[in-house]
């Protein structure tokens, strides 16, 4: 059985233009598309799914679709449902959002708690419809950004496009090091930054010969940096580390402000513990636990 991707529905044109990016999406991997509405009742919804309904078959005429219909609460049910799911996707604004958020409430909750790739589909036509031809990834230090950098490989693959690695570093605050030494030198008496970049990218990058790669080495803040490079590209790719011992939303700042800001669809990948939680199928390393 081929896991879904699904999307959750609710009539906005948001989550419209979510369904228009997942039919192509669900083509592209070559997965059934699943559209999912949570409703406190049964009023209006056969129109509402038609309306998505048609929506994805224009955009992609060939995709596998199903609906589903659920009664409980949006994030509950997109969560529960991203347990056997390729992906969730998401508008990044629904009917009954503040127009002051900058994301929906439902959104980011999922965003926050879905046990599988999440994708908030923002930004403009020429964002969602791959005008660009580059997929932009976010490379960190250590385990962490493992998934995020392999996935984005296999986007790029299959969007027959380029991608883009990038890995922002800055010299931790309060540590001036010896004088006369540059920010780069100070940090390469760690791990010098561009080798970081080279030994997340070197083992994908064998699998994945067909994918033009160009990495890109910039001091600064991540969220900055991540949000600069998205501006010419058709999908940008995060990982989000679990926050152990944490209350409520386990998204950290980086995550929090792609998913606000990014001007294309931003795709967010937790990490997982390899022996109990998989992902399509295929089991994946847990990454650090967050400060």
């Amino acid at each position: 059985m081929v896991v879904p991707l699904v999307v959750g529905i609710d009539g906005s044109e948001a989550s419209l233009e979510a369904v228009e990016w997942a039919a192509d999406e669900a083509v592209r991997h070559e997965v059934p598309l699943h559209l999912v509405h949570a409703a406190a009742t049964d009023h209006e919804t056969p129109g509402l799914v038609a309306v998505a309904s048609e929506r994805a078959g224009k955009s992609a005429p060939t995709v596998r679709l199903s609906s589903e219909v659920v009664h409980e609460d949006a994030a509950s049910a997109l969560v529960g449902k991203g347990r056997n799911a390729f992906a969730l996707v998401l508008g990044s604004r629904g009917l009954g959002d503040l127009a002051g958020l900058l994301l929906g409430s439902v959104s980011l909750a999922v965003a926050a708690h879905a046990d599988c790739p999440v994708v908030v589909v923002r930004g403009g036509l020429e964002h969602r419809n791959g005008r660009f031809g580059s997929v932009v990834v976010g490379v960190e230090d250590g385990q962490g950004s493992g998934t995020a950098v392999d996935f984005a490989f296999r986007e790029s693959h299959v969007r027959r496009c380029r991608l883009v690695a990038v890995h922002a570093w800055s010299v931790p605050v309060g540590n001036p090091g010896p004088p006369g030494f540059s920010g780069y030198a100070l940090q390469a008496m760690g791990r010098p930054p561009a080798q970081v970049l080279a030994d997340a990218l070197r083992s994908p990058a064998e699998r994945y010969q067909d994918v033009p790669v160009s990495g890109d080495v910039v001091e600064g803040p991540a969220r900055r940096v991540l949000l600069e490079a998205a501006s010419g590209a058709d999908l940008l790719v995060v990982g989000a580390r679990r926050r152990h011992g944490h209350v409520g939303l386990q998204l950290g700042l980086v995550n929090h402000a792609v998913l606000h800001h990014a001007p294309c669809p931003t795709r967010s990948y937790r990490r997982y513990d390899p022996v109990t939680s998989r992902v399509g199928r295929v089991a994946v390393q847990q990454g650090p636990s967050a400060p």
